[in-house]
Parts: C-alpha cells; structure tokens; sequence
C-alpha cells in the first residue's frame, strides 16, 4: 500500500483546511486510515482515525468538534477536515493505513505517507 498526503498550507487562526490521503497498491487490505501529526521538537501524536468500512470516526481530544475525517472508498482516498485552526495545529501531518484496527497509536499502522505541512499563523 502507497499513501500519498496532500493539501498542507499556511493558514490564519480560524482558517480551515482540508487534507487529502490517497491510497493505491493493495487497498483492499486498509481496515482503517489514521492520521498524525508531529511539530517540531514534539512526538508524533494521534490525531483521528476512520474506519474504512462503515466510517466510523474516532478522534483526539484537541481536535474533537473541530476537525473531520471522511472516506471515499471509490477513490480509496481519505480526508481531513480542519476548521477553526489554532497556531498550536501546526504540524507536519501524517496519514497512516492500518490492516486490522482502529488505532490511537503510530505502531497500529503498517503503511504511512510522506507528510504535508500544516502552518497557522497567529
């Protein structure tokens, strides 16, 4: 499985953006797609998760109500919607393709794309 992330930028606070994951090779072994983040200096840290079947959802505490992860299985691409941006989402993020579950942890995917930065200024 490759995963290819797009959509970073700069934004203000307050902006939104939406970021894309595309997924090609053996896709049909995905049970779910995360996605990451990781700011200088910090860990890389959980930020949401969709199940690819039935899209279930399961999100970090930080972005809860603010961001979006949704699916479309047709074009075996993920998104993640990102409202209401604070300066501390400024990160490199991740997407990442787990074959078994829906995980809040890095070790539970076994394919991850290249990053897309996210900045947002104050």
């Amino acid at each position: 499985v490759q995963l290819q992330a797009s959509g970073g930028g700069l934004v203000q606070a307050g902006g939104s953006l939406r970021l894309s994951c595309a997924a090609s090779g053996r896709t049909f072994s995905i049970y779910a797609m995360g996605w990451f983040r990781q700011a200088p200096g910090n860990e890389r840290e959980f930020v949401g998760t969709i199940r690819r079947g039935d899209g279930s959802t399961y999100y970090a505490d930080s972005v809860k109500g603010r961001f979006t992860a949704s699916r479309d299985n047709a074009k075996n691409t993920v998104y993640l919607q990102m409202n209401s941006l604070k300066p501390e989402d400024t990160a490199v993020y991740y997407c990442a393709a787990g074959r078994a579950t829906m995980s809040r942890v890095a070790t539970g995917y076994e394919y991850w794309g290249q990053g897309t930065l996210v900045t947002v200024s104050s």
